[in-house]
């Protein structure tokens, strides 16, 4: 199988490597294209990658294409592709809002499927949403999430209207954490402990519980009751979150990377 990745961002990179180890490639390296002349010297280091200059010169018989760019630059793209592309091929894409029906007009084909990333796919630990149109075989799909796969999980949805859903909780949803542990880090400091011992404190405090809740079927909001009691410390914070609407104010943030997301399919 031979997939081209457009674009070495920190996405099309992220899943660049994960993918290039796939056994789904069989005796092909993983093909990345990009513009920048030094993300192509350093793609060329990896012996992994048949790194290319010239778009045309991968376009015609790759069988699945990764599209990772910013949809702004969508539409210069796809009129650079057009030529060189064909309807057996099937085009992904990790362009946040760009939809299915764009990308279907802007390069003249049928077979396309719109993923959402997320940056933990840097670790391995990436959760992506994906959905196709109906020209996609179902082989095609199984091929594509297998390779997605290769950056953590992969979650199937069936509308267009779930990957927007899916990009204000896994999309952005690291970016919620990290302004939860920033919050806390600051608290810690304040208190007092140094830098690297704030780091130590949150950090693991975060790892931590992860962990109980994905070895465990208990909910959050049981974890919650295990850990405070009655007139205790955590429930003293507990109860500070509440007055202050934290919870709700949470739920309007991802509506709001949710909501967005929809405003740039328009």
């Amino acid at each position: 199988m031979k997939v081209l990745v457009i674009g070495a961002g920190n996405m099309g990179l992220t899943y660049s490597e994960g993918m290039s180890n796939s056994p789904f490639l069989g005796k092909h390296k993983l093909r990345i294209f990009d513009t920048d002349p030094e993300k192509i010297s350093a793609l060329q280091k990896n012996h992994n990658f048949k790194v290319y200059k010239d778009l045309t010169a991968p376009l015609g018989d790759s069988d699945i294409i990764f599209i990772a760019v910013k949809p702004y630059h969508a539409d210069g793209l796809f009129k650079t592709m057009k030529p060189f592309i064909n309807q057996e091929q099937v085009f992904v894409s990790l362009m946040a809002g760009v939809t299915i029906d764009t990308i279907q007009k802007g390069l003249g084909i049928g077979k396309v499927i719109r993923t959402m990333p997320n940056l933990p796919a840097q670790v391995g630990k990436g959760v992506t949403s994906f959905t196709e149109s109906e020209e996609v075989s179902r082989l095609e799909l199984l091929a594509v999430r297998n390779l997605l796969d290769t950056t953590g999980e992969s979650v199937y949805v069936d509308t267009e209207r779930d990957v927007d859903a899916s990009t204000g909780i896994s999309g952005s949803g690291p970016a919620y954490v990290f302004y939860f542990m920033q919050s806390m880090l600051e608290a810690a400091q304040k208190m007092g402990f140094s830098e690297a011992d704030s780091k130590t404190l949150v950090s693991n405090t975060f790892e931590g519980a992860v962990e109980l809740f994905n070895q465990n079927d208990l909910s959050p909001e049981s974890w919650m009751n295990r850990v405070a009691s009655k007139g205790g410390t955590t429930r003293a914070a507990l109860d500070s979150m509440e007055d202050n609407n934290v919870k709700e104010l949470i739920k309007e943030a991802a509506y709001a990377a949710f909501n967005r997301a929809v405003e740039l399919g328009k």
